[in-house]
């Protein structure tokens, strides 16, 4: 079996991720959008907006400044021919159109009305998933809190996160189970459709059967990390190990995949046939933290030697970087971590902490993230960049920028 240093691991997977690509020059925003979903199959939702959400960044980082609205028309807007849609592939997630029935299986699961969920709302409140159904028919695209006054529903839970009514949770379970998506998103709340109203019929036509989808999805991400693991497959998305493993070995059979050793890691690891290993990668690119590249902790380590760990849910005194934490890519190595926040009333990107991680140079990663700071700036429409005190680079990214 052939054995493959890590620094040629990390190559093959910063170029199967798009960060060894030439710039496309004179291509539209759109065009680059397919570009980087041919890289990486999906973009990772989150709510959070502190500096920028979540799906919006990854293409950012491959590409650089593009229109914002080019990625929400693909996505959301009714009016502009939809290249993606919603749906749980790794977690809430952007994917494709093309890529919807192969999650089918996963949505047949969800609507298994013996799931302890679905049971437990179905006994709490009998015939609501119909009346939401009935409703969305009538009045859809819908909120789900426009539902709420429609219908009604009680509140249940107690805490602020879980203070969510029975027709909230009728919403997700039926959108969860492929009979609701999103239609369109306003102020990022998601407005609920049939998916008949919203999908073209011939992806509705396709379903796949289980073990021929399972198996495409991970060569879906095979391709998408160039090398990886089984466990890292099988994270892309959130699949058993069980599937997983049967579609590994699958995949091998048929050569798609090659089993090889990569030093210093403890499982086998797999290259995609279509894996490439620039000489050199010269990239130079912020992280938001649900970035493929970086999504899945332990891979990130095994890569790069780069211990991470959002500090979202950690007591402020508690945290050792920050609020949100954006790794700093520059060539082939994480080279430093920075907390972002966006100044939106201010008109500023702040920066209240940068750190170095070891052996850095920190003039030249001080003089590289200050560019990648002040690109990011001019993107978000942010009239400057702002550092704060904390942590060993501030000092020189403050003469940069």
């Amino acid at each position: 079996m052939r054995t493959i240093g890590v620094a040629a691991a990390r190559r093959i997977a910063l170029a199967a991720q798009g960060f060894s690509d030439t710039p496309a020059t004179g291509t539209s925003d759109r065009g680059r959008l397919r570009r980087v979903l041919r890289r990486t199959n999906l973009l990772q939702l989150d709510s959070v907006n502190v500096a920028v959400r979540a799906h919006y960044m990854p293409l950012f980082s491959r590409i650089g400044g593009y229109d914002r609205s080019s990625l929400d028309d693909a996505a959301w807007n009714p009016g502009s021919r939809r290249l993606l849609v919603e749906y749980w592939a790794h977690e809430a997630s952007l994917i494709p159109l093309a890529d919807w029935p192969l999650l089918r299986w996963r949505m047949r699961e969800y609507a298994d009305t013996s799931r302890r969920r679905y049971r437990q709302l179905l006994e709490r409140a009998p015939g609501l998933t119909d009346e939401v159904r009935t409703a969305v028919k009538e009045s859809g695209p819908v909120s789900a809190a426009e539902l709420e006054r429609e219908i009604g529903g009680s509140k249940t839970g107690t805490g602020t996160w879980w203070n969510r009514s029975d027709t909230k949770h009728a919403c997700e379970l039926l959108f969860a189970a492929g009979e609701l998506t999103t239609a369109t998103r306003r102020g990022f709340q998601r407005h609920y459709d049939l998916v008949e109203r919203v999908l073209p019929p011939e992806i509705l036509a396709q379903d796949p059967p289980v073990d021929e989808a399972v198996r495409t999805l991970v060569s879906r991400a095979a391709r998408a990390f160039g090398i990886a693991t089984e466990p890292d497959l099988r994270d892309y998305y959130r699949l058993s190990s069980q599937r997983s493993r049967a579609a590994v070995n699958e995949l091998v059979e048929q050569g798609e995949l090659r089993p090889v050793t990569v030093e210093g890691w403890s499982d086998r690891a797999y290259v995609h046939r279509g894996a490439r290993t620039p000489r050199s990668v010269g990239a130079r690119a912020l992280l938001c933290p649900f970035d493929p590249l970086i999504w899945f902790r332990p891979r990130a380590e095994r890569l790069f030697g780069f211990r991470y760990r959002i500090e979202i849910y950690v007591p402020r005194q508690q945290r050792e970087y920050g609020y949100y934490v954006f790794p700093f890519l520059l060539d082939d190595r994480i080279v430093a971590r920075v907390d972002l926040k966006a100044d939106r009333q201010e008109g500023v990107l702040r920066v209240p902490g940068v750190f170095a991680e070891p052996d850095v140079e920190h003039d030249r990663v001080a003089s590289e993230l200050g560019a990648a700071l002040r690109e990011m700036a001019d993107w978000l429409g942010l009239g400057e960049v702002v550092v704060g005190e904390r942590g060993d680079l501030a000092t020189g990214l403050r003469l940069v920028t």
